[in-house]
């Protein structure tokens, strides 16, 4: 077998080869590979808890961002009714 007939099947080999691994990693089998390879690194106690931590922290802001619309509303509301006329606040009194 003449050598420069090699060249082209091996080249033709590897890209064939290549091509193929692609299209096997980028369906199923790869996402579940990056799944595997993504439990393993979390799998970290101390990363584990940070993560619990940083979890709580941003449910008590969001708890604290809700208060905090509340009281602007009920403040937008005190600032409404001081700045409302006298005769206004007596027609709706009873």
């Amino acid at each position: 077998m003449n050598p420069n007939d090699v060249a082209p099947l091996f080249v033709a080999c590897v890209l064939f080869l290549t091509a193929g691994a692609v299209i096997i990693l980028r369906g199923p089998v790869g996402k579940a590979l990056a799944r595997r390879v993504e439990s393993k690194a979390g799998a970290d106690p101390l990363l584990t808890e940070r993560i619990d931590e940083l979890e709580h922290r941003l449910a008590e802001l969001e708890q604290d961002r809700a208060r905090m619309a509340e009281l602007e509303e009920r403040l937008d509301f005190a600032e409404r009714m001081l700045a409302a006329p006298p005769e206004r606040l007596k027609e709706g009194a009873p």
